[in-house]
């Protein structure tokens, strides 16, 4: 018989700054300090969006991705900034510093959030709430600036947890509460779970993870696909997914399920100005130019396409990236046709082979993934 001790759990940390950009724009300028402040395209602007809000901002139920007009009816008040990407992006490898004195096994989701395995720790401290608790304190003394820490023993819940107690909070949730806190979570918490899945599961009745635990394995594939066997997972308190410290970014996107259906060229061009922007400023944020851009459009009967163009040299400005997808958008023949959803993607981060320099862009614009 295997005596073999049970594999130990892991200790992951998932940390998420607080109104990141904003709070950044309040350090710098105590004139912000209190009010509410929106990070983003000028509200005056042609498809200004909003990056992100103060907490002052968001009890006006202004948000992130949410149009800069709207945001400024809802609070006719709010100041309104340009986001400064360079700024954000050294306030960032800040924090990544006091993240490496405990662990190497950093994976950045983005400028304002990571997980950290800290399993085995550099300073030999062991427990991952005294690190948490050490990061956070750290973070607010060097840099003025506040986190929210979610621990746990996998990635899924410490990043649910990390979002519990926000703002500056950090709550724990160990291995014998997990499986009673999945239960008791709304479906749109979970992982993959859009606006349009989690209303396809509240109309079947499920509204927790406990409706979806009562579902079996192969029921939650018929009905969600793929991901219907992570959610099988989840749901149990199961995640496997490593902490993956060079996390390599194959592709950045946005995109955007409307409330009513598209019917005009001009209303499905107005969208994609807003996703175009969205797209342009993460990759100006990581510093990144792709020479693949992919549409993809959901229509009413939620068929779905993608076309795409590519370029022989990388792009990252929203000009080109406008273009691209109304262009794409018009070999689709969209007048008449009822869209649902609209999404942008640029990819192929990589240096172009000589080759490939060469080459002029593509003219396969209808070439469906």
């Amino acid at each position: 018989m295997d005596q073999s001790p049970a594999q130990p759990h892991r200790k992951i940390i998932h940390i998420d700054m607080d109104a990141f950009y904003a709070s950044v724009e309040q350090r710098d300028n105590p004139e912000y300090r209190g009010k509410p402040l929106v990070v983003g395209g000028l509200p005056e602007g042609r498809g200004g969006v909003v990056a992100t809000a103060s907490y002052e901002a968001r009890k006006f139920g202004i948000r992130s991705a949410m149009s800069s007009k709207q945001a400024l009816h809802l609070c006719p008040h709010a100041l309104f900034v340009r986001p400064r990407f360079a700024a954000y992006k050294e306030v960032s490898q800040k924090i990544r510093e006091i993240f490496s004195r405990y662990t190497d096994l950093i994976e950045p989701l983005s400028l304002d959030e990571a997980y950290l395995d800290v399993t085995t720790d550099k300073l030999g401290i062991g427990s991952a709430i005294d690190i948490a608790k050490q990061i956070k304190q750290a973070i607010k003394d060097e840099l003025q600036l506040t986190a929210s820490a979610g621990v746990s023993v996998n990635k899924f819940v410490a990043k649910t947890a990390s979002d519990i107690n926000k703002p500056d909070g950090l709550t724990f949730i160990g291995p014998s509460a997990i499986e009673a806190f999945m239960e008791k979570l709304p479906v749109d918490k979970f992982f993959g779970v859009g606006k349009v899945t989690a209303q396809k599961m509240k109309n079947m009745g499920l509204h927790t993870g406990e409706d979806l635990k009562k579902l079996t394995e192969d029921e939650l594939v018929r009905h969600f696909g793929k991901v219907g066997r992570f959610y099988y997972q989840i749901v149990r308190g199961i995640d496997n997914r490593e902490v993956h410290p060079h996390r390599e970014t194959k592709s950045l996107a946005a995109e955007d399920t409307f409330p009513y259906d598209l019917t005009t060229t001009e209303e499905m061009e107005a969208e994609l100005d807003k996703i175009a922007q969205t797209v342009c400023k993460r990759l100006q944020t990581y510093e990144l130019k792709g020479r693949t851009l992919t549409l993809k459009i959901k229509y009413s009967d939620f068929k779905q396409i993608t076309r795409n163009q590519s370029f022989p040299t990388g792009f990252n400005d929203l000009e080109t990236i406008c273009a691209t997808a109304k262009r794409l958008l018009a070999a689709t023949d969209p007048d008449d046709k009822k869209v649902r959803l609209l999404g942008i993607s640029l990819s192929n981060f990589n240096e172009p082979t000589p080759k490939q320099k060469e080459e002029k862009p593509s003219d396969q614009l209808m070439f469906p993934f």
